[in-house]
């Protein structure tokens, strides 16, 4: 039910990964807690989980689509972190994500209204880190799934979360009938061979390649991940140019949920911030209609916020400064609205 945990679309091959990094690569470690609802410690129950994020951060945006597309907002709970990560004059040091609602962002000048303390655990802890120390654990990374009732790290993988959620999507409470939720991962073994090879693909070349070509100190290993991303790019839009709604047909899939968090945040981050600036998604007609599409879907767009998106990525940059563009043709994200905008 859930990925292998060997799934390539999930997670990077770590050989080798301390001498990688040491040349300068970007390598992405390996979630830990990889137990799933429907284990007999964590039954399909709704109310009883909840969800700790990030919004600047694409792999939990996978999850909070997941949550918002299958209905499950008023089940699966959810606690928001601040954008900005903690920082070395910190008293709890450097890199930390935080509960920090009363934070004001750079951006706007005001706290963020999407942010929230932590609400699950009882603790009301300030730091992600707090969550996993109380499991024994030094890691720090979101999303997390939570069980409130055992007080328990599920999973901190997104693609298993995702999957899980589809999975048990009905016994865990969504609102939507089975007719009106979309089947992310359906039965049909064709069309699970299709999305596992596009999953394949995606992560590898868009979900995190854009990481190897933002924080890779290496200019081959960025011209190298650079060149894989477009080239993806231009693969997904001659797809979709046969008229298909979505990437696999005219229903939405994994897939298309798993694309879109890295698109979604491309013209207006990653193009400048991950030096992705060979071109925008808007100069790929078929995808940039595919991207209005999947906004346009209900829960879309509240699944995130672009004010999280630049807050998070540019905050952290050498000087702080948040870029306020793209502003042509349009500001984003009002942009989505608008597939015409491509031709």
């Amino acid at each position: 039910m859930t990925p292998s945990p060997k799934d390539n679309s999930v997670e990077e091959d770590q050989s080798g990964a301390v001498q990688r990094r040491e040349k300068g690569e970007f390598v992405r470690g390996i979630s830990q807690f990889r137990n799933a609802i429907g284990d007999v410690d964590f039954p399909a129950q709704a109310k009883r989980y909840h969800l700790f994020v990030a919004f600047n951060c694409p792999w939990c945006h996978r999850v909070t689509l997941a949550r918002n597309l299958l209905g499950l907002e008023d089940s699966i709970t959810m606690d928001v972190a601040f954008p900005n990560r903690t920082g070395e004059d910190h008293p709890d040091g450097p890199n930390h994500w935080q509960f920090a609602p009363q934070l004001s962002a750079s951006l706007t000048a005001a706290p963020l209204p999407e942010c929230t303390y932590e609400t699950a655990t009882g603790q009301n802890f300030r730091l992600v880190a707090d969550i996993y120390a109380a499991q024994d654990s030094q890691e720090r990374s979101v999303p997390i799934l939570y069980d409130k009732k055992t007080q328990r790290i599920v999973s901190n993988e997104s693609a298993d979360i995702v999957r899980m959620l589809g999975h048990w999507a009905q016994e865990l409470g969504s609102t939507l009938a089975d007719t009106d939720r979309p089947n992310l991962y359906p039965q049909s073994k064709p069309l699970r061979t299709e999305i596992d090879a596009l999953n394949h693909d995606i992560y590898g070349a868009i979900n995190n390649g854009a990481y190897k070509a933002g924080f890779s100190s290496d200019q081959m290993i960025y011209e190298s991940a650079f060149k894989a991303y477009f080239d993806m790019l231009y693969k997904l839009d001659h797809l979709l140019a046969d008229g298909r709604h979505f990437l696999t047909g005219n229903t939405l899939t994994e897939a298309d949920l798993r694309l879109f968090p890295t698109l979604y945040r491309h013209d207006p981050v990653y193009y400048l911030r991950m030096k992705l600036n060979a071109a925008k998604i808007l100069d790929y007609p078929h995808l940039w209609r595919w991207l209005c599409r999947m906004y346009s879907l209900s829960g879309v767009a509240s699944s995130n916020s672009l004010v999280h998106c630049r807050q998070g990525y540019f905050g952290r940059s050498w000087n702080g400064v948040v870029p306020l563009g793209p502003l042509q043709p349009m500001p984003y994200p009002q942009a989505y609205d608008h597939p015409e905008l491509a031709r």
